[in-house]
């Protein structure tokens, strides 16, 4: 029972660990139809802006700060000055994008090394904690927190504000928005920031569970596309299910699923028809 009770508790922190990496590129096409391959490299560059504060002043949150307002300068320049110069269309989106991928994953190498490196934990979150029976970590647990907290204010911000109504009225009819006073491009580089800065935050608290190295923007982007089409929980579970039943099915467990899905229902587990 312990065993299966501690497998469910890490499931559901990795997989909230994965929803707070897939929830800003999710918004970002979701609302405004941009196909952001460069959302890896905010996840990186991100974690590794935090390792750099942190070394220098100690402090998790000041580092948490640094690296999310990088990487929103980072999405505002691209969203201003690169994509809008775009046509709505993928595959330049797709190519332009990938190129940003591309070079801050090169910059970064240059600039931190190609060896491993782990964020540390805030010191008040380095001893586990006693739930009944059961020891676990009490990093994992907050991530599980962030990520609900994450999602709550995100389901909160887009149905029950007016500046959700306002970002539902540019998605539906940009024209008729801007005729009534609504600031779409404003709104559009704001939104574009905000899943830049969810990416980063991502990055940053997977950062003493995951660690952060070269090539690991490739790896978070192909588990954002999966969790956009199966779901954050759902993945975290079958990873550490399948990691700790079946290590030498772990991929198959994660990418055999998403391939049923899509042959099933093509635009994913839960979206629309």
């Amino acid at each position: 029972m312990t065993f299966w009770a501690i497998q469910t508790l890490n499931g559901v922190s990795f997989g909230m660990l994965l929803f707070l990496l897939a929830a800003g590129l999710s918004l970002i096409f979701g609302l405004m139809r941009i196909l952001n391959l460069a959302h890896g490299s905010y996840y990186l560059l991100g974690a590794y802006v935090a390792l750099s504060v942190i070394g220098a002043t100690g402090s998790f949150v000041t580092a948490a700060a640094a690296g999310i307002a990088a990487v929103v300068v980072l999405g505002i320049v691209m969203e201003r000055v690169f994509l809008r110069r775009l046509p709505r269309d993928e595959l330049p989106q797709a190519l332009l994008t990938f190129g940003f991928l591309l070079i801050v994953g090169d910059l970064s190498l240059a600039y931190w090394g190609g060896g491993p490196q782990t964020l540390p934990k805030p010191a008040f979150l380095e001893l586990p904690l006693r739930l009944g029976p059961l020891t676990f970590p009490s990093y994992r647990l907050f991530v599980i927190g962030v990520g609900a907290l994450v999602g709550l204010a995100l389901w909160f911000l887009q149905e029950r504000t007016r500046l959700g109504a306002m970002l539902r009225a540019a998605i539906d009819d940009a024209d008729i928005a801007r005729a009534t006073g609504i600031d779409v491009s404003t709104l559009s580089t704001g939104v574009f920031a905000f899943g830049a800065a969810l990416a980063a935050l991502g990055g940053i608290i997977a950062g003493p569970l995951l660690g952060v190295y070269p090539g690991a923007d490739f790896e978070i982007l192909l588990l954002a596309f999966v969790v956009v089409i199966i779901g954050g929980l759902l993945i975290g579970l079958l990873d550490n299910f399948g990691k700790a039943l079946f290590p030498q099915l772990a991929m198959f467990t994660i990418f055999a699923p998403m391939a049923i899905i899509l042959a099933v229902r093509p635009s994913g587990l839960f979206g629309s028809r």
